[in-house]
């Protein structure tokens, strides 16, 4: 009898692999996931990821093919992107990032190599391909394997803003340029419907937006301790946020029109209110190019000079003996100085799978006062309501205090 071998992957054509990733593909759709375990789901979920990414190389490679063999010419095409802008329907500029994405996977093989792993995502090609100019080809070139591993491991917004930095300290040039550029695209469009509603949009560069969202936030802010306060005198006990009078997107489009009517009713001889930024500098940073605003959001030099006659500044300097930030050991709650130290310091909530700067911060001790944690910067950390609420329901082992020597 004679054996029947698998043909290796080499041996078979195109069409062949194809058509199997897509019936495994569509096994997977159609399998039964009701019964399976929670791990079990995050774990297919993971490596459908990772999946995702080796298939994205193996378009990309095809793509980069099918681009340097000029095949789009033979329809009628001006350039490739056309041809895959008509043939895929899809929009120009996705058309463009494609191919751009498929010539850095020949460019650049360690990208490549981290894609197709599903180490990175598409997300993380797009953001690396971005710093890479004229100015910084070199430096892109021999720090992109120390970019990927930041890519790997850190949430994306770290990773980002990481990016952001580099940029800055391999091309202060172009990036006062990009910052001049981003505050000449600023507008506002506010225009009324047939029907009388007003819709509009808006764009601000990164200092002038917080400006306007901090205040906006504050207003929203008064609205939801008011709708709070009547939800549970009409309900009679403490609310859910489903239950409140507004949705935060009414609360925000109220508080947007309250912004307007306390502007029109300041009165003639009132003094200007001067914004406050947060500008975050490390001491090994201090007397160089790199600033990050409260929300991590890197600004350029220029950005931040621009304001320096209209707004308050708040320098943070840390690992500085100049200002003593930890301010007492045996308070029960973090206060004054020294929360603002832990807010500026961690700007976001401890959990990892929390992004964001919370919009009702608390400051939380990393091992509980209860248990003898003191009420210090190095105990202390930012949290979200939530995940605030959260440890007390989860505790973790290593929230207890270390035992005493």
């Amino acid at each position: 009898m004679v054996g029947i071998t698998e043909h290796p992957a080499a041996d078979r054509s195109v069409a062949e692999l194809l058509a199997t990733a897509r019936a495994a593909l569509q096994a997977v759709a159609e399998a039964d996931l009701h019964g399976m375990a929670d791990d079990e789901l995050s774990a297919h979920l993971l490596e459908l990821q990772r999946l995702r990414g080796a298939l994205d190389v193996a378009e990309a490679q095809v793509l980069a093919t099918w681009d340097r063999r000029r095949v789009w010419r033979a329809d009628g095409a001006r350039v490739p992107a056309a041809w895959l802008a008509s043939r895929e329907r899809i929009p120009m500029a996705e058309a463009r990032r494609r191919l751009r994405h498929a010539r850095a996977t020949v460019e650049h093989p360690a990208i490549a190599e981290a894609w197709a792993a599903g180490e990175i995502d598409r997300t993380h090609v797009t953001s690396l391909l971005a710093k890479e100019t004229a100015r910084t080809e070199r430096a892109f070139e021999r720090d992109l394997d120390a970019l990927l591993g930041h890519a790997r491991r850190e949430r994306f917004r770290d990773f980002r803003r990481r990016l952001d930095v580099w940029e800055l300290r391999h091309d202060p040039d172009g990036a006062e340029q990009r910052a001049d550029e981003g505050r000449a695209a600023r507008e506002v469009h506010l225009a009324q419907t047939l029907d009388g509603m007003w819709v509009g949009r808006t764009v601000l560069d990164p200092v002038d937006g917080q400006i306007v969202a901090d205040a906006l936030k504050e207003i929203e802010e008064e609205m939801f301790e008011a709708d709070w306060a009547a939800a549970r005198e009409r309900l009679g006990r403490e609310p859910t946020a489903l239950e409140l009078e507004r949705t935060p997107a009414q609360r925000r489009a109220d508080a947007l029109v309250e912004m307007a009517i306390r502007a029109r009713t300041v009165p003639a001889d009132g003094r200007r209110p001067a914004p406050l930024f947060t500008v975050v500098v490390g001491l090994e940073t201090l007397t160089g190019p790199v600033l990050e605003m409260f929300n991590r959001t890197v600004i350029s030099p220029g950005t931040a000079a621009a304001h320096l006659t209209a707004a308050d500044i708040e320098r943070v300097v840390f690992d500085s003996p100049s200002r003593v930030i930890d301010v007492g050991e045996r308070r029960r709650f973090f206060t004054g100085a020294l929360r603002r130290a832990i807010e500026v310091r961690d700007r976001v909530c401890y959990h990892p799978m929390c992004e964001d700067a919370p919009e009702r911060p608390q400051i939380d001790h990393v091992h509980e006062h209860a248990k003898g944690g003191p009420t210090t910067q190095a105990n202390g950390r930012l949290a979200c309501a939530f995940h605030n609420r959260w440890r007390v329901t989860h505790p973790d082992p290593g929230d207890d205090p270390p035992a005493e020597p």
